[in-house]
């Protein structure tokens, strides 16, 4: 059959995305094919149209992008039985793998999630990916215990909010930043205690007043450049840095002596590592799915586009003008 996708065939700005018409066959051996009711958009996705750093594997165009969607079994493979009996014809699932950019598309079955009752398959398939980072960050990186402070950047954004939501179901107790003052609302409400506007306020300094000088923890930083070396003093002796975006520019080298008089660590952790095996894949989604079921992490989408319209999405992603997460509709 012949599918709608959206497809680049150089790196460059949001213009080199294309929608294309591409031809499905039937699932191989092992893979199920989903027809598509919601693909994920992620700053992940501006990084793979660049070319530039980030969690995609170098790939040579052209490619169709993304990384995460989420739809019905329309159709499976050969052998599939035997890796879960679950993923049958009608079976609403989600997924991680890449060409999510795509209305109908075969994916291999251990990279397939069957979705439990009460979790949506637009809500699936917008935030997967930051569920799933969420969950190493705070409960295999860095495990949060109660009482600890910690710091999230960009806590308005689609990753944001979901780390303070759980990291303040853990005990923790969460300092969240945000880029503008319409923003800082909606941080409170997903679980921030204290937020600070950094564009009017020295970051560092609030962080430490709110910590009473002690510092934080742990600081979750998707911002880079701009904010991950004054991040460094908002550090508690024994404390982690860790950076798992780069949407201001990539962290520049750095000298280590910084981090030598509190023993600090950093960290620039990716997705992919922490799911390649199936296994870590599915207890991963298990412990997410968990904490939305037991109300302790609140999933949204924010914004949703046309997959036709996947240029003006990415241009809004870019420009930080999105709050929450964001979903392309086939």
């Amino acid at each position: 059959m012949r599918t709608q996708a959206i497809r680049i065939q150089a790196h460059g700005g949001p213009e080199v995305l294309e929608q294309v018409e591409v031809e499905v066959g039937e699932p191989a051996a092992g893979e199920v094919r989903i027809r598509q009711s919601a693909i994920g958009l992620n700053f992940a996705d501006i990084y793979q149209r660049r070319g530039s750093h980030g969690p995609h594997a170098v790939t040579s165009c052209p490619v169709v992008l993304g990384a995460q969607g989420a739809g019905v079994i329309d159709a499976v493979g050969p052998g599939v039985d035997a890796i879960d009996a679950a993923l049958h014809v009608g079976q609403s699932v989600a997924y991680f793998h890449p060409g999510a950019y795509q209305a109908v598309r075969n994916i291999p079955a251990h990279r397939v999630v069957p979705l439990p009752a009460g979790i949506s398959e637009e809500v699936a398939g917008a935030t997967l990916l930051r569920g799933l980072t969420a969950e190493y960050l705070l409960r295999r990186l860095h495990p949060v215990k109660p009482g600890e402070a910690v710091l999230v950047h960009a806590a308005a954004g689609g990753m944001g909010v979901i780390l303070s939501q759980w990291a303040r179901a853990l005990g923790a107790t969460v300092i969240g930043t945000v880029g503008s003052a319409a923003k800082m609302a909606t941080a409170r409400a997903h679980g921030c205690h204290h937020v600070i506007d950094y564009r009017s306020e020295d970051f560092v300094a609030r962080t430490l007043e709110c910590t009473g000088g002690q510092g934080v923890s742990v600081v979750y930083d998707a911002v880079g450049k701009d904010v991950f070396l004054p991040s460094l003093d908002c550090l508690r002796p024994l404390g982690m840095a860790i950076n798992y975006g780069t949407a201001s520019g990539d962290v520049e080298a750095f000298d280590l002596q910084r981090l030598h008089a509190k023993s600090l660590s950093v960290s620039r952790p990716t997705l992919r590592t922490f799911i390649a095996d199936a296994a870590d894949l599915r207890r991963g989604a298990a412990a997410l799915f968990d904490a939305v079921l037991g109300g302790h992490v609140k999933l949204e989408v924010g914004h949703r586009y046309p997959l036709a319209e996947a240029r003006r999405a990415h241009e809004e992603l870019e420009s930080r003008a999105t709050t929450g997460a964001a979903v392309l509709i086939p």
